[in-house]
């Protein structure tokens, strides 16, 4: 196979992390006489310094005509005015909107070898083995906003509001992604609204109820999302696919990080239409912990699992990064964020390394 993939290592432990993502793939490439063209682009605060633009106009033309786009992470301190006329995740939310990426995968896999690293009871975690499905480029991360009513030159505006605004058609694409993907899973589908108070969650619910009766193999519950708030951590193991707004659906997946025992286990792929999509590990930048070589590389590299398996068509691939994932852990492989403080621990490049020499492709 021939594919032309962009890499856009961003901020923070972004660019470590995209560098062992980038090995897995040149690996993946070498064991199956494929050929993968692997280019880079700014975006984030990095584009800010070089361009003064989050997504700089090359970015955006490149990420066009490629086959898949591997995102390392984007933000930090140096930008994180959120009075700022141009901001670092202003880039990531306009190139999932250009590129008509609407709904958001974020597996939550829970190895066995950390189920004592999350702060749940390990019965809990038996047989867990979530798929949240987030709509990415509506609600009220893009609904008009407004600031009305200067009350001071301190204070600015004295009122402030941001619309929670869905229509059927929104609702309806990514709730079939949702049912087609727990088709082939444990075939239940659990719908996060708050449809008792919010008008646009119950267009959320009916247009999810439509869209159910296309598949009548899967089963479909809706949930609240504060009692689901609560069912994640109390009965994470009932659920197979939660499909959740943009807003519901960013805060419960990063709850939901809780039960794989680290943030920075957690990939997730970005998919619209057709085959290209936008991958990524859920941790952010951690500007706390860059350039100090002690970054978790697991999420970034189980999100080029994803790009092999959802972009390139290549499940046999997928399928051996992820289990050279679990067998290092099983063997003990341990990042900084996987044990507790004062513990040994592996940096980036060993856990690569380690990833790297288990890969082996049937």
């Amino acid at each position: 196979m021939q594919a032309r993939i962009l890499l856009l290592p961003g901020d923070g432990i972004g660019p470590e992390v995209t560098e062992a993502a980038r090995a897995v793939l040149e690996r993946i490439a070498a064991l199956g006489d494929h050929r993968f063209e692997l280019e880079e682009a700014l975006l984030g605060g990095c584009a800010i310094d070089a361009t003064g633009n989050s997504l700089p106009a090359d970015t955006l033309a490149r990420s066009r005509v490629c086959d898949a786009i591997l995102l390392g992470a984007v933000g930090g301190p140096k930008w994180s005015d959120p009075s700022a006329p141009v901001r670092p995740e202003q880039g990531l939310l306009a190139l999932r909107k250009e590129l008509g990426l609407f709904a958001n995968l974020r597996p939550v896999p829970v190895f066995e070898a950390l189920r004592s690293l999350a702060p749940l009871r390990p019965e809990l975690l038996a047989g867990v083995d979530l798929l949240i499905v987030r709509e990415l480029t509506g609600g009220i991360y893009f609904g008009p906003c407004k600031e009305e009513g200067v009350a001071d030159d301190r204070a600015g505006a004295d009122a402030a509001y941001d619309t929670l605004l869905y229509s059927v058609a929104e609702v309806e694409r990514v709730a079939r992604v949702a049912f087609a993907a727990a088709r082939d899973r444990r075939r239940k589908v659990t719908s996060i609204d708050k449809a008792n108070v919010l008008a646009s969650m119950r267009l959320w619910r009916r247009a999810v109820e439509r869209v159910a009766l296309e598949f009548p193999e899967v089963e479909l519950e809706h949930q609240l999302v504060d009692s689901m708030a609560m069912h994640l951590m109390t009965r994470p193991a009932r659920f197979d696919v939660v499909l959740a707004g943009n807003m519901f659906g960013d805060i419960l997946s990063d709850e939901a990080a809780v039960l794989a025992g680290s943030l920075g286990m957690l990939p997730s792929a970005s998919l619209g239409a057709g085959t290209r999509g936008l991958y990524e590990p859920v941790h952010g930048s951690a500007p706390d912990i860059a350039g100090r070589g002690i970054a978790n590389p697991l999420g970034a590299i189980l999100s080029a699992a994803m790009l092999l398996r959802h972009s390139l068509g290549l499940d046999a691939e997928a399928s051996a990064v992820e289990r050279a994932v679990a067998e290092s852990l099983e063997r003990g492989l341990r990042t900084a964020d996987l044990v507790p403080a004062g513990h040994s621990s592996v940096g980036t490049k060993a856990a690569t390394s380690a990833v790297l020499e288990r890969i082996e492709v049937a």
